[in-house]
């Protein structure tokens, strides 16, 4: 009754004068001990002698484990909770407490056993189902960790925790677009949690939103300053905007709250790396591993700043058996197999290169929203119907007159970086990096008003350079939206850089895209995808007026570099400038995976790249139909 009525105070009084009056009462010192606890007071001693007294009742003992636990006496914590247990084999709570003593211990399989017991016990109960998840997820099961908190939420719809932690299992096998709902409804429950606001902006950073992600970011370190992931993330989605300098300085903020954090570490070398400082970037990685030798971040991050050489088979032996760990998480391991390929593939081993390309490609298959060949064609067929010469035509009536704006556009590896770089290499000229203005705006073409989102757009590229007289938008799969584009700036100029379809497709499928691209995985995906590409830019080619949009080879480009460059900067109106030809002199942020390349002087080595691989090509060597049937306007204006 008393404990029921939350009279803690008064159930201690009683329960001192039953064991003052009765000491070898084991009920006494459990009630006492209950009493104590529900204060948040110190108990460890009375639940020991309760326990001594009651050899035989679980509770006592069970108590005792909990109490142990949050001591952080684990040892003991693990026998008092197994003596319970011995009783009583089907108590949800101490199973559950027993995971925790394990895991804490480090005994996780041990661990994982017990909370498979405890929702056995009790299945109606979401928090055996949540502590299932978070051991799966720390074993690198996040597919099933993903169902035990689905489990939970069914269980406990309304509990802001469990959205969250859905959302953390979400991203962690690729999936950020159903990640961002659990966020979004996490926060419309818990509005004040800083971890809700970061996982919001963990899921915006992986859809490639990294302006929401920075501004969700943001809105953690408001409600918790010190929070030092967010800091951390922070880095990262500005260094995505193109902000190296500031993200240095948020990575540096991070480190003060949490010096010894690898992944804030390695965030930092990725923004030196950004600015060509790949020996700053190289120390951090090295400084990464001296906390964490077996990080996989940052064994791979080695392998992307220079290439490897027949020196490097130290580097190569311990990626190889990092990466084969069995508990190593699925996102881990796909990161060092990427790496492991390139290295492989540096080295001209070009066989074993592939298989490790090809593991990590399918595991990360696994671990993302497929690729659906029928809707991408629908989506395509829905472009071309709807922007169509009439629409076009009227549309472009109502655009902003501007030739600040200059696009590169075509495949993702299609040499974009490249003809960017060389650009900005230009005194007049601003390199902004891949913007995701078109990605968010151009959606129903029935609906868009393209006058505001030409205005709105140039807003932004002051908001970039307030003095260059032409800034680059390089985002490669821009090519989708041209047609809203260019109605809304119909001044701007359009350079589609194209490549070797073969060696593009290889390339896509040699880079790792987290969930951003779903159809890089799979080299059928690509060869379908690749197609629909073709047949889109196809389409521009008839609806743009022909100074508006110049196709460029890659190839002619590495042939005769300054020829191209002329031409190029003819067509964007600018002077010649001979800078352009030293682009790989040329000091700014190249936040793309070609960040390394573009800082080398011209080269084909990668010319024919798919040659060294054919034997594993056929799904894509029907591509090569279309060098030939597009070679007369390859180059041309």
């Amino acid at each position: 009754m008393l404990m029921q009525a939350g009279r803690y105070e008064d159930l201690e009084r009683l329960a001192r004068e039953l064991t003052l009056r009765h000491p070898d009462s084991g009920s006494g010192w459990k009630a006492l001990g209950a009493s104590l606890e529900l204060q948040q007071k110190d108990a460890l001693t009375v639940l020991r002698r309760a326990a001594e007294l009651l050899p035989l009742d679980a509770e006592a003992h069970a108590n005792l484990g909990a109490a142990l636990l949050r001591k952080g006496s684990t040892d003991e914590a693990i026998a008092s909770l197994r003596r319970a247990l011995e009783i009583r084999p089907d108590d949800a709570d101490a199973l559950s407490n027993l995971g925790n003593a394990l895991r804490a211990n480090g005994r996780l399989g041990e661990a994982l056993a017990s909370y498979e017991a405890a929702v056995r016990a009790r299945p109606g109960h979401a928090d055996m189902h949540r502590n299932l998840g978070h051991m799966l997820l720390t074993l690198g099961a996040p597919t099933d960790a993903v169902e035990s908190f689905r489990r939970a939420l069914a269980l406990s719809p309304d509990l802001p925790q469990l959205h969250n932690d859905l959302a953390i299992a979400l991203l962690s096998i690729g999936r950020p677009d159903e990640a961002l709902v659990h966020a979004r409804r996490a926060l419309e429950l818990a509005p004040s949690s800083p971890e809700v606001h970061s996982t919001l902006g963990n899921a915006l950073l992986d859809l490639g939103q990294f302006e929401r992600a920075e501004s969700a970011y943001r809105g953690a370190l408001g409600l918790k300053p010190e929070f030092a992931d967010a800091l951390s993330n922070l880095a990262i989605a500005v260094r995505l905007q193109g902000r190296a300098e500031e993200s240095i300085a948020l990575a540096h903020r991070a480190l003060e709250f949490r010096p010894r954090s690898v992944a804030t570490i390695v965030a930092l070398a990725d923004a030196h790396a950004d600015r060509g400082e790949f020996e700053q970037a190289e120390q951090r990685l090295r400084d990464a591993i001296a906390i964490e030798p077996d990080s996989p971040q940052a064994w791979a991050g080695l392998a992307h700043l220079r290439t490897m050489r027949d020196g490097d088979s130290p580097w190569l032996e311990q990626a190889l058996r990092i990466a084969a760990k069995d508990n190593l998480a699925p996102r881990m391991e796909i990161l060092l197999r990427y790496a492991i390929g390139k290295c492989l593939d540096d080295l001209k081993q070009y066989d074993r290169a592939f298989e490790q390309y090809r593991q990590a490609n399918e595991l990360s298959k696994r671990h993302r929203v497929p690729y659906e060949r029928l809707r991408s064609e629908q989506e395509i067929n829905r472009l071309i119907h709807g922007c169509n010469a009439r629409w076009l035509e009227g549309a472009r009536a109502r655009g902003v007159s501007s030739s600040r704006p200059l696009f590169i556009v075509g495949m993702p590896r299609s040499g974009t970086s490249l003809v960017e770089q060389i650009l900005a290499s230009h005194p007049d000229v601003w390199g902004a990096g891949e913007l995701t203005f078109w990605n968010s705006v151009a959606t129903d073409i029935e609906t868009i008003d393209v006058h505001t989102m030409g205005r709105d757009y140039l807003q932004l590229l002051q908001g970039l350079s307030a003095n260059a007289r032409r800034v680059v938008d390089k985002m490669p799969e821009n090519f989708r939206h041209l047609g809203v584009m260019h109605a809304a700036l119909p001044e701007a100029r359009i350079i589609h850089v194209r490549r070797n379809p073969l060696d593009t497709c290889l390339s896509i499928y040699f880079q790792d895209f987290k969930a951003s691209l779903a159809y890089a995985t799979d080299l059928g995906d690509l060869a379908h995808y690749y197609r629909q590409y073709w047949r889109l830019m196809q389409h521009w080619r008839t609806m743009m007026p022909p100074a508006s949009m110049l196709d460029l080879s890659y190839e002619a480009v590495i042939a005769d570099p300054e020829r191209w460059t002329r031409l190029l900067l003819e067509f964007v109106g600018l002077p010649w400038d001979a800078r352009c030809l030293d682009f790989h002199a040329t000091r700014r942020s190249v936040m793309t995976a070609s960040k390394w390349q573009v800082r080398q002087r011209i080269s084909s080595a990668s010319i024919a790249r798919w040659r060294h691989y054919e034997p594993y090509l056929d799904e894509l060597l029907p591509l090569l139909t279309l060098v030939n049937a597009d070679a007369a306007g390859v180059g041309t204006q």
